[in-house]
């Protein structure tokens, strides 16, 4: 079984806010004294002894910026370690978001109440590096890349009636909305999936796409994991190499494939590989698609989303609608298949 080296015990515990309103993100910037000065970082700070990281949130956020947050939801996005050499520290984050009264109330704050420089940035300049963050928020811009609806394919043998079931299986997917969301699982031989989904990025290069892991590197941004491979490598890590250069996802069912999820986590981290950045944790609810699984419901699903370390997405009987519901239980995406794609009318 994996035994992690990476964690951090003299690590410095900090509660980091992502702050935002619709796609605008709040920054303050380092003076060039501190420690990663001359950077732009989110808000937050030290976590003290015996505080909770939601407390040190609040706490932090309103001495730095005198914005309240203790009434706006604060969802978890995850926790990460990160060795500057000379200090390590542990990030515990959370993404806030502002009412638009609050918004209207700060938006034109451009000074902390530290002395610091605050700014509200776009989000596609804040992805694109246009403001230069500490090192260790790397992961966290990973995170904000993914979206919050994921539509899952039909699987190959869904289109067996076809007369060119892999002909039918990419002109059925080929109808999906500009700029969708897809979790390809073809679930046929390696090349037949390979091929099917390299004719649907050609066609349609505008998809954000998650690939079965074993793809080549050029075939989606995310490349997926299933749980019994995630276990696999936790029992014997040795025997795997997940030599993607794309970020990871991986799916869960249950506590224990949750912490091998959180050790591969970390020790991508530890060697500075492309990091996890979500799981598919699933079912919420009972579903036609896999009718003998035990559905894990609102409570114990928010209980599995709360000790994971990455972006958790809820799928199983799920609806689009039900994305503000998910994420008062810990959700940071919703994810499904019919509810989410194209009818399959004809």
């Amino acid at each position: 079984m994996f035994t992690s080296s990476v964690a951090q015990p003299l690590a410095v515990h900090v509660a980091v806010a992502v702050i935002r309103y619709q796609d605008h993100y709040l920054l303050g910037y380092r003076h060039q004294h501190q420690h990663q000065g001359g950077r732009y970082e989110f808000v937050g700070g030290k976590i003290e002894a015996d505080e909770r990281a939601v407390a040190a949130l609040c706490r932090e956020v309103e001495e730095e910026t005198g914005i309240c947050i203790h009434t706006c939801h604060k969802l978890k996005l995850g926790r990460l370690h990160h060795d500057y050499g000379d200090k390590c520290v542990c990030l515990h984050v959370y993404e806030v978001c502002l009412s638009s009264a609050q918004y209207a109330k700060h938006q034109y704050q451009d000074q902390g109440l530290e002395g610091q420089t605050l700014t509200w940035v776009g989000k596609e300049a804040l992805l694109a590096g246009h403001y230069p963050l500490p090192a260790a928020n790397a992961t966290i811009l990973a995170w904000l890349r993914l979206p919050r609806v994921v539509g899952i394919s039909y699987p190959l043998s869904a289109f067996n009636e076809a007369d060119r079931p892999n002909q039918a299986w990419l002109e059925y997917h080929l109808q999906l909305p500009q700029y969708s969301a897809l979790y390809t699982r073809p679930k046929a031989n390696a090349l037949t999936e390979h091929a099917i989904i390299d004719s649907l990025l050609t066609q349609r290069p505008d998809l954000y796409v998650m690939a079965p892991y074993t793809a080549s590197a050029h075939l989606g941004q995310v490349h997926h994991i299933n749980q019994r491979t995630l276990l696999s490598w936790y029992d014997a890590p040795d025997s795997f190499s997940f030599a993607t250069p794309l970020p990871l996802f991986i799916s869960c069912h249950d506590r224990a494939s949750i912490e091998a999820a959180n050790c591969l986590a970390q020790q991508r981290l530890a060697a500075d590989l492309s990091p996890v950045v979500g799981i598919f944790l699933s079912p919420v609810h009972a579903t036609a698609t896999h009718p003998d699984a035990a559905p894990l419901g609102w409570e114990a699903f928010s209980e599995l989303a709360d000790i994971a370390d990455v972006p958790v997405v809820a799928l199983g009987g799920i609806r689009p609608d039900m994305a503000q519901v998910a994420a008062q239980y810990g959700a940071y995406a919703v994810a499904g298949i019919r509810a989410f794609m194209p009818s399959m009318t004809t």
